[in-house]
């Protein structure tokens, strides 16, 4: 029996540890989703049809459609469980111990003769000079005469141009939104001042203008200015009407109302209108 005025001693630290379980990717990720077939489907599911149904509706992504509360099956069968993806590297290298034995070098492949460029241009050239016209008489004569450019012409038609060390490529940004001249109204100001600009030269240019001679007016500008009199006709009123003075006044003064009944009077052979008062008889 243990004494039980001594302490316990603390046996929490020699229980066993729990070791780390170590899972596969396959068990913490959920198997792949195979497509669906006739027989998954039941009563009452989205994608349930009538009349003949094949697996192969069920494949097509046009037609299945999302299941509630499930993701939309994209309709391609994947490799089982086992199946690894990516590309696998060899170790073809052999390691430190191989790397610290012995240097691969590389060996240089053997080099092929270059062949060289058929001169198009002078072999057509040359048809032409001998009269062949035709695509049979052209392929004879290269046949015939196979000319080739040499190799420093090849080379100077392949090598590419020479580019200044400075050169930038690409699309030059857009340059920034100038705030301040739109809060300043600075465009308004400039098209103003050519504004005024334009009508200063348009001035200078009038002023520059050489007249040639007194213009003498002809009769036919005469009778285009000339305004036929036009007898007016007094109007009519009624007799007890005659002494009552007009009660409203339209005109700021006397001199106004006298002045817009003048270019009435002027105007009053090209109205239309029993009073004169409507469209001009003439566009």
């Amino acid at each position: 029996m243990p004494d039980p005025a001594k302490p316990r001693k603390d046996l929490t630290g020699w229980k066993k540890k729990k070791q780390p379980v170590h899972r596969t990717v396959s068990q913490i990720c959920p198997p792949p989703r195979r497509p669906l077939t006739v027989v998954d489907i039941r009563t009452g599911m989205e994608n349930e049809r009538l009349g003949v149904v094949r697996d192969s509706m069920f494949q097509n992504p046009l037609i299945v459609k999302a299941e509630l509360g499930k993701p939309r099956e994209r309709s391609c069968s994947l490799p089982g469980i086992n199946f690894n993806y990516g590309l696998y590297i060899r170790g073809l290298d052999g390691g430190v111990p191989e790397a610290i034995g012995h240097w691969n070098v590389f060996k240089q492949q053997p080099t092929c003769p270059h062949e060289l460029t058929r001169n198009y241009i002078a072999m057509n050239r040359g048809a032409v000079k001998a009269g062949l016209v035709t695509a049979r008489e052209n392929m004879l004569y290269r046949e015939l005469n196979d000319i080739r450019i040499n190799d420093q012409e090849d080379r100077r038609q392949k090598e590419p141009p020479s580019i200044p060390p400075n050169m930038t490529f690409g699309i030059r940004s857009r340059p920034s939104t100038p705030f301040f001249d739109l809060l300043q109204h600075r465009y308004q100001q400039l098209w103003v001042q050519e504004q005024k600009a334009t009508q200063q030269a348009i001035k200078m240019e009038k002023k520059q203008k050489v007249i040639l001679g007194k213009l003498y007016e002809t009769r036919s500008s005469q009778l285009r200015k000339y305004k036929p009199p036009v007898k007016l006709d007094a109007l009519w009123h009624m007799p007890h009407f005659k002494k009552v003075t007009s009660h409203l006044a339209t005109f700021p003064t006397e001199a106004d109302r006298q002045r817009a009944l003048k270019a009435h009077k002027e105007e009053y052979a090209v109205r239309q209108g029993t009073l004169r008062m409507g469209n001009y008889t003439h566009p």
